[in-house]
């Protein structure tokens, strides 16, 4: 990899779609700086990176917090080169039937997926507007169209959506694009702790599933991460404002 390699952020990277993604990228040639609550809990995503050849680096940080959000993108910044790629791929569940559901429970999930992406996004615009180029890619879901029991997770991912279109639209001048992913049902830690919440037995809560979608099996971390690679590359320039379902079938 060389030193002047485009440098990406992605956040939420130390497990599932996020770790695919950095891993994805970093053999793209981008230097990767994986965020995650825990600085320790992003380290097995770098030294997978690493040990690939890549560079990395991990960084602790709570991405619905200002403060912290700035000091590290000024750390990677000053570490690893001007970020001109951001996966805003940050995300918690906080799910419950809308009677059941707390005022904390709507204000965690808010404050990761929506206030998360909007402070990255601000933190990280200025090194793309200053190179001419950036790539911001968000992570909505198939809940943005509605989901029993995730009033706040849906509400936040459809939220997204509209975010990305506005960011195309402010800052496609300045050879800026923002696309936003909508994954399917995604064989990962956060799709695992859904079977457990509902009881539900992994394998058959994955056959169940599976069944239902159009080319018949589950999707996997990877299949996001690739469409992420498309959205992050040279040749995605005319590509803004787009809302992709990676959902192994039509969609919205």
């Amino acid at each position: 990899m060389t030193d002047n390699a485009r440098v990406a952020i992605v956040t939420g990277g130390a497990r599932g779609i996020g770790a695919a993604t950095a891993l994805r990228l970093a053999r793209d040639g981008l230097a990767i700086a994986v965020i995650d609550l825990e600085e320790a809990a992003a380290k097995a995503t770098v030294d997978a990176i690493e040990a690939d050849g890549g560079r990395a680096l991990a960084v602790g940080a709570d991405v619905a917090d200002a403060g912290q959000v700035e000091a590290a993108v000024t750390r990677v910044a000053e570490e690893l080169g001007a970020p001109t790629v951001l996966i805003n791929n940050a995300g918690v569940t906080r799910d419950n039937l809308l009677f059941k559901m707390s005022e904390l429970d709507w204000d965690t999930v808010m404050g990761v997926h929506l206030r998360g992406s909007f402070l990255m996004a601000r933190a990280v615009q200025k090194y793309m507007v200053e190179q001419r180029f950036g790539r911001i890619v968000n992570l909505s879901s198939t809940s943005a169209l509605g989901n029993r029991g995730q009033a706040n997770y849906s509400t936040a991912k459809a939220g997204l959506q509209g975010f990305t279109k506005t960011l195309a639209i402010e800052l496609g001048k300045f050879g800026v694009t923002a696309n936003c992913i909508a994954p399917g049902f995604i064989v990962s830690d956060m799709t695992r702790a859904t079977a457990e919440r509902i009881g539900e037995d992994w394998d058959t809560y994955v056959a169940a599933r599976a069944a239902q979608i159009p080319v018949a099996r589950a999707g996997q971390v990877e299949d996001i991460a690739h469409t992420v690679s498309f959205f992050v590359s040279e040749g995605a320039g005319f590509v803004s404002g787009q809302v992709i379902y990676v959902a192994g079938g039509p969609k919205a």
